[in-house]
């Protein structure tokens, strides 16, 4: 407990300098974290790809292999949640607001403002747009997540160890280490990642609330409303949060799935429902056949294709590890519970 308590103030502490610097030298800040950026994706881009695809074959490793009988619980645990709830809060909290707008916006910019390969508005580029949609938010994100879920709740429900990420690594590192400063630091890094990755989220997603409302409503689309949206959303976020996960956050991802589903269907209906199968059938098979091509595809001889890969594929993946943590620990939460 007293290390919990002293990550939290460390964190909180951070946090706070970060927020004070973006205050009063924004322009300071956006041009430090873009170097660092930008050094980042160029010279990790290669670690980024081998490390989500070296999780994604473990995760696929542990389905299949005796472990995946394993019991993420004590012996008489039960679900707390039904299946389709622990689905909709498991989708709402893995991939949120960014997934509704991102779904749209993405496809249409790789088609006509920037393609991974293809000559823009060209067929072919319609047809990697949502190939690499689907590689952008299909599995490859959910298999980040999963492995710090998995890792979490067996160590923290079926060995009945603290739910953070020190604790998780004391097999490796030994409990003085991890009980120590560079456990402190590895929980402390967790939870600043966590921060970075829902701030950004909270921005991109009052960004697009905004441009939406000024699209239909008209209203100005500038930083002040920008700023109203993000305050509605932070409370709204805290409110779910605080309420806990059996009421406002299980509430709010049912309704959020059926407005997701209503949505797909009104789509289907209206849409040109037979150019959607048949581009989502063949964009489907495309992703399968392509696969292991976009999982390790750098272009180390195209430095055209090679920032569009910076500023995508790697961009998603550094983006899905800093939830991870928290997507993590929310799935582990989900897991099981002692049936009282």
């Amino acid at each position: 407990m007293k290390n919990a308590t002293q990550v939290f103030y460390y964190s909180v502490i951070i946090s706070a300098i970060v927020v004070v610097w973006g205050a009063f030298a924004p322009r300071n800040l956006e041009s430090v974290t873009a170097s660092v950026t930008s050094e980042i994706t160029s010279k990790f881009g290669w670690f980024y790809l081998l490390l989500v695809v070296a999780i994604l074959v473990f995760c696929v490793y542990m389905m299949f292999s005796r472990f995946g009988n394993i019991k993420l619980g004590k012996k008489d645990d039960v679900p707390e949640f039904s299946r389709a709830s622990w689905f909709a809060m498991l989708f709402s909290a893995g991939m949120g607001m960014g997934l509704v707008f991102w779904t749209t916006a993405e496809p249409i910019s790789h088609a006509f403002i920037s393609s991974p390969s293809a000559e823009l508005g060209s067929d072919q580029a319609v047809q990697d747009a949502l190939k690499y949609s689907f590689f952008h938010w299909g599995i490859h994100a959910w298999a980040v997540y999963g492995i710090v879920g998995l890792v979490l709740a067996y160590f923290k429900f079926h060995r009945g160890t603290p739910g953070l990420i020190s604790a998780t690594l004391t097999p490796l590192f030994g409990e003085k280490l991890m009980q120590g400063a560079l456990g402190k630091a590895i929980d402390i890094l967790a939870v600043f990642a966590t921060i970075v990755g829902v701030a950004a989220t909270l921005g991109f997603g009052s960004a697009q609330i905004t441009g939406g409302l000024s699209f239909l409503f008209g209203t100005p689309n500038n930083f002040t409303v920008q700023l109203i949206v993000l305050i509605i959303a932070t409370v709204l976020f805290i409110w779910s949060a605080w309420s806990g996960i059996g009421r406002g956050i299980k509430y709010l991802s049912n309704i959020n799935m059926v407005l997701a589903a209503v949505l797909l269907i009104l789509l289907f209906i209206v849409g040109p429902t037979m150019y959607i199968v048949n581009m989502f059938t063949h964009t489907l098979g495309s992703y399968v056949t392509d696969f292991f091509r976009m999982s390790l595809r750098l272009a180390p001889l195209n430095e055209e294709n090679r920032t569009w890969i910076n500023g995508w594929t790697i961009f998603y993946w550094a983006w899905w590890v800093s939830w991870a943590p928290f997507v993590g620990i929310f799935i582990a939460r989900d897991f099981k519970r002692p049936d009282h």
